[in-house]
């Protein structure tokens, strides 16, 4: 019996070792599909696809791989504007590439200046003499603006399109705050700061309301002249100024009556698309299905057109997304973990630094520390210089201020000069359920900030004191960046929010470019000949396993299309989350902020799905 003993557990030991030796067989076969690249041999004569299932962003935010895995959700598409813009370039320039298409059925939209910036390349494709296809089920603005510079645009029979322009209503909490008995206490500066009306008011302030008739106003001519540039032919008049009307001329057939408006060339199912771009690009030589054509993918075009690294480096440091306290992002400004990026800089010697803004601004102590990490630089005597990308307001600004030059577009939106702190506290609610707070206090301070038995006059004094210590900070940083009297900042400041065009009159822009405008000034500045110096992007290291993660989980279902009514549907469901994002920011109590509600949502806040914890959630909070 003991032989027979010793002998079951040698086989169980070898049983357990040999289970080890696969498990850990498994994990290096995972961690080689998932740090894998793809490959440049994966590029083939035809056409380079362009499928933009999701949103154009200036930076990527990174993806939990175990956190898509275990909720089953798929994440939206990323892709960044600049990459877009070198693969349609490069592509214009490669014998190999026969033409360029976009499969716009799924895309979710973008920032003007992102979209305009990817339009310009799609022009200088078609100067090259390559055409240009896109197709959709349905074309809204976004995904338009992009189109209108295709030498070819196909929608299918069953879709159409339709021309919204910018604006919209935002959601306003004030009675709603005042039934449940919730005091939001506001501390602010800025006659236009209205990011903080959700919480004080059930509408728009004449104030506010002026600042948005001109920002979007402003807007809104810079789409029409860019799509009207592009498409001579179309009817945008006729299109959105009676567009029931004009629907109905087509008996409600979205199709026709887009084709017979010039907003597109050609009704077509996918199938016979494809078959024209294979006239254009060759048919696939490895499948024979129906519609099918010789084609590069995005991933490997990409891989395939890594720029060379000569010369010295001009760092390009990006601010996307909400600038917040700690080390968040990519794709939210993470205050800490900018930061560290560009102390980490400092020992890289180099020659200049672009400082790419996309963000409406948040916490001001992450735009501060921001700001004093690019000194640093400055300190180096190197020329900094800022490009502003679709939004750049607020904390957006404040990073700003070190900038020796300013870029920006017309488009860009920028300014929102102010500061404001909101913090709910609960003293009403409490006595509705019978609950006061009593106590000994020594000093005026004493257990203040109270949020269930209120605040003090004292501590309501230094919290809007505090603020107004902010504002002068922030214009006497604005004032010295921008050679102006600090009168001057607040007359344009008071939370006022600008676009680019206007922005550059009054001084807070130095001209007109995009990021390449503001590397060439860079290099110039630094003394660099073309072909001495090469981009360095800070903190920009890719997940290997992002594509991978997005096909495992999405599938084809991430590719879906969508009609009119998805589209509406998208679109109030973005709302009702744009209404979660606004009670978070009330019930979180961030600190001082330097945030723009009047800047336009991003891609990604605009077309993101309401979370399980949604706005009626939120109210429940309040109430418990």
């Amino acid at each position: 019996m003991g032989f027979a003993g010793k002998v079951w557990r040698l086989l169980v030991g070898i049983k357990d070792g040999l289970s080890l030796v696969f498990l850990l067989l498994f994990f290096m076969a995972l961690y080689a599909i998932l740090t894998a690249r793809p490959s440049p041999a994966q590029v083939r004569e035809g056409a380079l696809l362009l499928q933009l299932d999701g949103v154009v962003v200036e930076e990527k935010a990174p993806i939990d791989p175990l956190g898509v895995l275990l909720s089953g959700e798929p994440p939206i598409g990323e892709y960044q504007s600049r990459d877009l813009v070198r693969a349609i370039d490069e592509a214009a320039e490669d014998d190999r590439i026969k033409a360029i298409v976009l499969d716009l059925t799924s895309f979710l939209g973008g920032g003007q200046v992102h979209l305009q910036d990817i339009g310009a390349a799609l022009d200088r494709a078609r100067v090259a003499e390559k055409p240009v296809l896109t197709y959709a089920l349905f074309y809204g603005d976004d995904a338009m603006l992009l189109a209108s510079h295709a030498s070819e645009v196909w929608v299918d029979p069953m879709g159409g399109a339709v021309i919204a322009g910018p604006g919209g209503s935002n959601l306003y909490f004030g009675e709603l705050l005042e039934n449940l008995n919730v005091n939001a206490r506001i501390y602010k500066v800025g006659e236009y700061k209205s990011a903080v009306e959700p919480y004080s008011r059930s509408g728009m302030s004449p104030e506010a309301r002026e600042n948005y008739q001109a920002l979007y106003g402003a807007l809104w001519e810079e789409w029409q002249a860019n799509v009207k540039k592009a498409r001579p032919q179309l009817q945008l008049d006729r299109i959105t100024q009676s567009p029931a009307e004009w629907i109905a001329e087509s008996e409600g057939d979205l199709g026709t009556a887009a084709m017979d408006a010039g907003l597109v060339d050609t009704l077509g199912d996918k199938t016979e698309f494809g078959e024209r771009v294979a006239e254009l690009a060759g048919p696939d030589p490895v499948d024979d299905t129906p519609g099918a054509f010789a084609h590069t993918e995005y991933a490997p075009w990409l891989a395939e057109i890594e720029p060379d690294q000569p010369g010295k480096a001009i760092g390009v440091v990006t601010i996307a997304g909400q600038i917040v306290d700690g080390d968040a992002g990519p794709g939210t400004a993470g205050g800490d973990r900018i930061r560290d990026l560009l102390l980490d800089a400092l020992d890289e010697d180099l020659a200049a630094l672009v400082v790419r803004v996309d963000s409406p601004g948040g916490s001001v102590t992450a735009s501060e520390e921001i700001r004093r990490a690019i000194l640093r630089h400055k300190a180096n005597d190197i020329p900094i210089v800022v490009s502003m990308a679709n939004v750049a307001a607020s904390g957006g600004y404040w990073v700003s201020t070190p900038a020796d030059r300013i870029f920006a577009e017309p488009e860009t939106i920028t300014g929102s000069i102010g500061i404001f702190a909101v913090i709910p506290t609960f003293e009403d609610a409490a006595a509705n359920w019978g609950v006061y707070a009593d106590g000994v206090r020594t000093t005026p301070l004493s257990g203040q900030p109270d949020l269930i038995g209120g605040f003090t006059p004292e501590i309501e004094a230094i919290l809007q004191n505090s603020i107004e210590d902010g504002y002068r900070d922030f214009l006497t940083r604005v004032a010295e960046s921008r050679n102006l009297s600090t009168e001057r900042v607040d007359a344009i400041g008071q939370g006022r929010v600008w676009d680019g065009g206007t922005a550059r009159q009054i001084g807070l822009v130095d001209q007109y470019g995009g990021l390449q405008d503001a590397l060439a000034w860079a290099a110039t500045q630094a003394e660099l000949e073309d072909g001495d110096w090469h981009v360095e992007y800070l903190g920009t290291d890719t997940q290997p396993y992002d594509s991978l993660i997005r096909q495992m989980i999405a599938g084809e279902s991430a590719r879906s299309g969508g009609d009119l009514f998805a589209t509406v549907a998208r679109a109030e469901q973005a709302r009702l989350a744009q209404a979660g994002n606004t009670l978070d920011r009330l019930l979180s109590a961030q600190g001082m902020q330097a945030y723009c509600l009047e800047c336009p949502p991003s891609a990604t806040q605009r077309t993101a799905a309401a979370s399980g914890r949604g706005w009626l959630a939120r109210i429940a909070t309040l109430l418990d």
